[in-house]
Order: structure tokens, then sequence, then C-alpha cells
């Protein structure tokens, strides 16, 4: 019996080569997911907007080298950096998920799609000056939107049968897949580059999620989207200068993705490709907050109107028998936390610590997770009166894709015997469900996030012409990019 292994060159993956193909072939016509397109892409750039107030993000924004100044590079919104696209993805991917508010998908994985921003702008960006320059064309917004949709649904569909937190692995794995696959598109590429480049994006060292998991929850968590559009930029720019691709880097024995790191298993699909996950992805609107806690804390919020006089001071608090979370499983798993908690990227992913400053001050905003904040006696006192319940019918209601909810409870109860309302909310305001509810507050949280950067008639200038859709979508990449620049 031999035990020779066959060196013959296999075809490449189909799960590598559905995606290049709906990537590369796949005409986006859904008008609904367009328009949900470009209120994420103005609520994503407003995220990162927000973020250029925090030192702790933009120590690491800008060039290597202090100064330097890429001839035609990309610019880097809200600033007056103009780098290379690697570089420039991590920045800009950096930027719009380091307070924990651009969108959010749900399911046997988490993630967020518009993380995958960093890479798109930097390479339409790229590519546009670079077109100009030989006397072509810019991409236009619409193309950037294309892109948008084809990530968000690349990186959805993968997450939602196969759990890759499950076996240790963070979800920006999603990130670098989804980018790297329309961004070699944008660059260029054709359809077995995108192959090529794929399986250099899964054959890479993956993240761990080890910083976002008490006892080491850190601020990686807020700069790891960034490292991985970067990469993917990075690999799509390798495979266009000729750098070869590895067909079976999820099947192959014991060296491929699925034995190495997946433990034997092979990726499900619960649907094919088209434009599902923009249509249904969930907007982080009103406040910064881990997504498995936004309904939680919008309960607080209703209960702070009619107990906040009862939790005011700490000898009030002792007077709380308990406060009971009903939840789901995932946000049990995820952010159901006991302890201290050592810094902010560990409190905006505790349910505890959240509900108990919605409960306290009936508002939640990221300034509230900055050590300044936590050091109100008040909230630990709370939190410790906090107990996370499973409810089995939030848990099914999570994962059933027609409702696809994330629900919490909460309700207190006190040592007299008397008890409060409880306060359930099924569906964020962010939620598909709620998108006539909440597409006026993005607007709002746009405009309030361009007004942290530029003066008012630059602000108008930039709303005017993204409020006005069929316009904005024959923009330039160019001009929206020189507009945001400072």
């Amino acid at each position: 019996m031999s035990n020779h292994i066959s060196n013959n060159r296999p075809n490449p993956d189909q799960v590598i080569v559905d995606i290049a193909t709906y990537v590369d072939d796949f005409e986006i016509t859904s008008k609904e997911a367009i328009e949900t397109a470009r209120y994420c892409l103005l609520d994503t750039l407003g995220c990162g907007f927000e973020a250029l107030q925090y030192p702790a993000c933009t120590k690491l924004l800008g060039p290597i080298i202090k100064g330097t100044l890429v001839p035609d590079g990309v610019k880097i919104p809200g600033t007056n950096y103009q780098l290379d696209p690697i570089l420039a993805a991590f920045n800009i991917g950096a930027m719009i998920r380091w307070l924990d508010f651009n969108d959010t998908w749900l399911a046997a994985e988490w993630g967020h799609p518009s993380d995958n921003l960093g890479g798109i702008l930097s390479a339409a960006d790229y590519v546009s000056r670079k077109n100009i320059k030989e006397g072509k064309s810019s991409l236009k917004i619409l193309d950037v939107l294309n892109a948008m949709i084809k990530a968000h649904e690349i990186q959805g569909i993968l997450a939602l049968e196969n759990s890759f937190n499950r076996v240790g692995l963070d979800h920006v794995i999603l990130v670098k897949i989804a980018s790297t696959a329309v961004v070699t598109k944008l660059l260029g590429g054709n359809k077995n580059d995108i192959i090529n480049a794929l399986s250099n994006a899964i054959i890479d060292g993956q993240s761990l999620r080890t910083y976002r998991h008490s006892p080491n929850t850190g601020s990686r968590k807020s700069w790891a989207a960034g490292d991985a559009t970067s990469r993917a930029v990075r690999l799509a720019w390798m495979t266009l200068q000729g750098e070869m691709g590895y067909p079976s880097a999820l099947t192959a024995k014991t060296w491929g993705f699925y034995d190495v790191l997946f433990k034997g298993n092979s990726f499900k699909f619960q649907r094919h490709y088209g434009s599902y996950v923009m249509e249904n992805v969930l907007f982080k609107i009103s406040f910064p907050a881990e997504f498995h806690a936004q309904t939680a804390v919008e309960s607080a919020f209703s209960l702070h109107k009619n107990e906040s006089q009862k939790l005011d001071t700490l000898e009030k608090i002792n007077a709380i028998e308990k406060i009971v979370i009903r939840t789901h499983e995932s946000a049990i798993r995820i952010i159901d936390k006991q302890g201290s908690l050592d810094n902010p990227a560990d409190r905006d992913h505790c349910i505890q610590y959240m509900t108990a400053v919605a409960l306290l001050c009936g508002q939640l905003t990221a300034q509230d997770y900055e050590d300044e904040k936590a050091k109100d006696p008040r909230i630990d006192a709370l939190r410790n009166k906090m107990v996370c319940i499973e409810d089995p019918q939030y848990t099914k209601d999570y994962l059933d894709p027609e409702k696809r909810s994330i629900a919490n409870a909460i309700q207190i109860f006190y040592k007299d015997g008397s008890i409060s309302q409880e306060v359930a909310v099924e569906y964020p305001i962010g939620h598909r469900k709620r998108r006539n509810e909440g597409i006026p507050e993005l607007i709002k949280k746009y405009k309030i996030n361009l007004a942290r950067i530029f003066d008012q008639p630059k602000q108008k200038d930039i709303l005017d012409l993204c409020l006005d859709h069929d316009q904005f979508l024959k923009t330039d990449v160019i001009k929206f990019m020189d507009m945001l620049a400072k």
C-alpha cells in the first residue's frame, strides 16, 4: 500500500470559485441594497470622524515615517494624510471600527461588514487617481457601493452557518476574505486573480479572539479589522504582480484551512450570494454598544424614566435584590462579564456595564466607557446586582433568518418585594424592521459627526451631495474623497 501523496495540482476549491464568480459576474439590481449601502457609507465614515477625537486611535494613524506624503496617494477622510493604499486601508479601517459604532451582522459568526470599507475606499481612490493620471475616468460612488454590497454579502453569508468564534478565531478573518475578493476586482483583477488572492487570504495566519475576551480584552479589537482589510489590499496587490495562488487552500488534507483551523469541518451555506446581507444589515444608530446589548440599553433607557430616583445613591442601590436581564445565548457568551473592567474595550463589551450606565443616566456615549466615568461607584454596585438569564425563545428568534431579532428584557426586583415593570425590546432601532424609524436618526448621527471635523459650509456641501441619491451615485470617487480631506 503506497503512502505517496499525489502532486497533481487540484482544481480550485469550489467555495473560493463561488466567491470569485459572484464578485466578477453578479450584477447588483436591488434598489433597496444600493440605498442601504449609501446610508451605510455615510454612517461608517461618520464613525471614523468621531474616532478622530480619540488620541488612542489617532496615535496609530498617518504615515509610518512622520511627514511622508505619497504622490497620488489615498486621501484619509477627516485628515491631511495621503498614503499608499495598503496603509490607507489600515487608517480608514481602524478609524471606522475604533468606537464600535459602525454596522453589525449577527449569525453563527458575528462581525461588522462595513469594516471592509477600509480596503474598498482605499482601492477605489487609488485606482481613480491612477486612472486620471493615465487619461481614464475616475470610479464612481456607485462602484464603491457595489463593492460594499458584495463585501457585505461574502462576509455575511459565510457567517450565517459557520462559527469561527467556536474554534477561537476572530471574525476579522471574514473581513480579510471579503476585502481581498472585492479589492482584487477594484484593482483590475479577473476571476482567476480573485481566486488566487482569496487562497492567500485563507492560508494567512488568522487572528485569535484573545483580545475580545476576559481576562485579555483590549484595544486590538479596535484596530483588528483595519489590520485585516489592509492585509487584503496587500494580498490583492501581490496577486496582480503575478504572485501565485494555492487552489486547495481550504480542502488540502492536513495542511488546508479546514484541517488546520476548522476541526476538519467544511463551510456550510444557507443561501446563495446576492444582496441579502446589505438589505438586512444592522446599524448602530443611537449609541455605541456591542450589538447584543443594544436592546438591553434601549430597555434600560425606558426604565430610567421611572426608576432612576431609586438608583441615584449607593444606599438606594443596596435596596435592590436583583436586576434580571433576560437575553439570548450569544449575548451571554460574548458580553456577560463579572469582575473588574480594565479599559474602554472591556467596558463596551460588558452588558452589565452598558445597562448600568443607561439605567443611571438615561443615555450612553463613547465617553461613558472612559476611565473617568467608570470611577462612578454606582456603576459597579448596579453591575453586582445583575443576573443574565437565557430565554430560549430569544435565542431561537436570534437565529431565525426571517426574524433576526436581538431581544433583551430588563426588570428590577427590590428587597421590599416591589418590582419594576419588565421592559422588553425585540428589535433595535438599527434593524431592517425599524428602517423608517432608524434612517432619520442615522442621518442625524452623520450630521453630528460631520460637525466634529468640518466647518459649516463644508458640512452643508458634503451633506447636500450625500443626501441626493442619484447625484451621489454618479459622483467621482476622487471628488468625494477630496471633499472629505482636511
